[in-house]
C-alpha cells in the first residue's frame, strides 16, 4: 500500500472551489456521452448558497492551475440536500481533464469497518496548498448512507474526495467530505470524527445527465420536488406521542 502514489494519481482530479462565500474542495467524476461536459462532485454547504444566489462559482485543477469563473449561465448545480452532496456541471474544453475517470465504489457497497481509507483539500489554514489526511473507517451510517471516519476535517477541505487503494495503488472514489464532529464536554473541543457523505448520489447524476438544458431541466425537477415535500411536511397535522 503506498498512499503517495495514489495522491499523486488523484492530482488531475481535484479541484479548488471559490465562492464570494467562501472556499471547499471537489473531485471530477464523470464526462457525459459527448464529452463536452464535465462534473465536479463536492459538498452542497460549498456551492449551495452561491447557486440560489445566481453567484459566480470558480473551479481550479489542481494539476494545471487552471481556473475557470462559472457564471450562473455556465453552469448546472445538482444538489441533494438530505446528502448534503452537490455536482457542478461544466463545460469541459477549458481544462486538460483526464481522458479516463476515477473508479467509483458502487451505489450499494461500502467500505467494511477498519479499512484504512485517504482524502485530499484545501484546508483554509494552509491556502493555497493541497493536504492529503488518511485513517480508518469506524462506522457506516445506513440509514443516512454515511461514513464515520477516525480522522480530521479542516474548513476548507468540506467536499474534498474520500478513497481507498485499488491494484497498482489506484484510487476508487468512495465519497466527499462533508463535516467533522468534535467531542464536547464541558464546552471544550476535543477529538472526533470526520463525517464523509457515500458517493451514492453521484451515480444518478452519471446515468442521467447528456447536456446542459436536460440538466438544467432534472435541477428543475428537484427543486419543485423538493418544494412540494417542504409543503407536506408544513400542512401534516402535529401526532401527539403515545404515552411510552
Amino acid at each position: 500500500m503506498d498512499w503517495s502514489d495514489c495522491y499523486k494519481h488523484m492530482l488531475p482530479y481535484v479541484f479548488a472551489i471559490e465562492t464570494p462565500e467562501g472556499s471547499g474542495s471537489g473531485v471530477f467524476f464523470m464526462y457525459n456521452e459527448a464529452r463536452t461536459l464535465g462534473a465536479v462532485a463536492t459538498a452542497a454547504h460549498v456551492v449551495e448558497h452561491a447557486d440560489e444566489s445566481k453567484l459566480p462559482i470558480k473551479l481550479r485543477q489542481h494539476s494545471t492551475g487552471k481556473e475557470i469563473l462559472l457564471q450562473f449561465g455556465e453552469r448546472v448545480v445538482l444538489v441533494d440536500h438530505r446528502h448534503d452532496s452537490a455536482s457542478i456541471l461544466f463545460p469541459v474544453a477549458e481544462f486538460q481533464l483526464p481522458v479516463e475517470v476515477l473508479p467509483i465504489i458502487a451505489a450499494d457497497k461500502f467500505m467494511p469497518i477498519g479499512v484504512e481509507v485517504g482524502w485530499v483539500g484545501y484546508p483554509s489554514i494552509a491556502l493555497p496548498h493541497l493536504c492529503f489526511f488518511s485513517g480508518r473507517v469506524s462506522a457506516f451510517l445506513m440509514g443516512e448512507d454515511s461514513y464515520l471516519i477516525d480522522g480530521v476535517a479542516i474548513k476548507g477541505v468540506s467536499g474534498g474526495p474520500v478513497f481507498s487503494l485499488l491494484k497498482k495503488n489506484q484510487p476508487q472514489l468512495l465519497g466527499t467530505i462533508s463535516a467533522y464532529m468534535p467531542s464536547r464536554i464541558r464546552g471544550d473541543a476535543l477529538p472526533g470524527l470526520l463525517r464523509a457523505q457515500d458517493f451514492s448520489p453521484f451515480h444518478k447524476t452519471i446515468t442521467t445527465i447528456r447536456d446542459l438544458d436536460e440538466a438544467r431541466k432534472k435541477q428543475e425537477e428537484e427543486t419543485a420536488k423538493m418544494l412540494l415535500e417542504q409543503q407536506e411536511s408544513e400542512a401534516a397535522p402535529d401526532v401527539p406521542a403515545a404515552d411510552a
